[in-house]
């Protein structure tokens, strides 16, 4: 078939596929022939949403890892500002986090055994669970998803009784949870997420057809117009995709929330938490991106997909993590820029 032929026979699918339908094929200019975002992506107006997001409260509460990650069988060490904690769950399924260092001798409890709901020290057999000298457990909070704990500290501000948790989707929902951590701090994490420009030539097996139609600009801007509105092409396989209009805003100083506000799976959210790891062996920050899929759709065929949920987090998590190991590059290379440590 003639070129223009093919062309036009392509043009004519695009104009008679079912709008109902919400996978789409859609036409896009070669990689290099897209239109350069640059010149809208100001790094005033960058460092102007960080320093926004930076003076939101947090109550002194940082996410620690996926809720479903923490079990009543056997503790779970991490670390978070600098703190070595530990975390498991009672006799009831609640969450209990506190230091991850036995009192008696410094033994590391995240080699401990769960008996009973308490972490039995396996050095010399002490018990932790309460509250016993040199030992007290940590306010924390499970929302269903993530896994939260409270650090007045490292936090160096009044603390809240519960972190505030982004508003997300009601009903049947499938989520998941991608974990990783790179050599940065928090607000390089932010930095990147709020640069909704370089989507689409930085992740291009991910996104196409990505066009900022709203940003904020300044640093005195009105927290319900503190958000960016894009419209963006999920791409699936080859020149099908998804196409969608979604808010991009800061709940909280180290939070990043998406939300898809128009298109298929309008509701879903996508939430970045940046928590501060501490430095590592050479001195320089590492900052763990801890980030959760919660997806729901009015499509009558969701609550059967929902079913499937154990085989479709893996596939979330792989999609997501595919997408934070370039952009921790690129978070790390912001953080290197900024402080002059390579």
């Amino acid at each position: 078939m003639p070129e223009d032929g093919a062309v036009d026979l392509k043009r004519q699918l695009i104009e008679r596929w079912p709008a109902r339908w919400p996978v789409r094929p859609f036409r896009e200019p070669a990689w290099a022939r897209q239109e350069p975002t640059y010149a809208e992506c100001s790094p005033t107006l960058i460092e102007a949403a960080v320093k926004r997001a930076g003076s939101r409260p947090s109550g002194n509460w940082f996410v620690f890892a996926a809720a479903r990650e923490i079990r009543a069988d056997r503790p779970t060490g991490v670390r978070v500002a600098g703190r070595e904690l530990v975390a498991w769950r009672g006799p009831g399924g609640e969450l209990l986090v506190g230091p991850g260092a036995c009192p008696h001798l410094g033994a590391p409890l995240d080699q401990a055994r769960v008996h009973c709901g308490e972490l039995v020290c396996r050095w010399h057999g002490l018990r932790v669970g309460g509250d016993r000298p040199g030992w007290t457990a940590l306010p924390s909070y499970d929302d269903g998803v993530l896994a939260w704990v409270r650090l007045d500290g490292p936090g160096g501000e009044p603390p809240a009784e519960r972190p505030a948790v982004p508003a997300r989707p009601g009903g049947t929902t499938v989520d998941a949870v991608a974990t990783l951590a790179g050599v940065c701090e928090p607000e390089d994490v932010v930095a990147n997420r709020l640069d909704p420009w370089h989507g689409a030539w930085f992740h291009p097996y991910s996104f196409a057809r990505l066009r900022v139609l709203s940003a904020p600009r300044g640093i005195d801007v009105a927290e319900a117009d503190d958000r960016f509105v894009v419209e963006v092409t999920f791409r699936l396989a080859g020149k099908l995709g998804v196409p969608v209009v979604a808010e991009f805003g800061c709940p909280g100083p180290r939070t990043v929330l998406m939300t898809i506000v128009d298109g298929e799976g309008t509701g879903s959210v996508v939430e970045t938490h940046a928590t501060p790891l501490g430095p590592g062996v050479d001195g320089r920050p590492r900052t763990a991106v801890i980030e959760a899929t919660i997806a729901a759709s009015g499509r009558p065929g969701f609550a059967t997909a929902a079913r499937l949920a154990p085989v479709l987090r893996p596939l979330m998590r792989r999609a997501a993590a595919r997408l934070w190991r370039d952009d921790l590059a690129y978070a790390e290379r912001r953080y290197a820029l900024r402080t002059g440590h390579p």
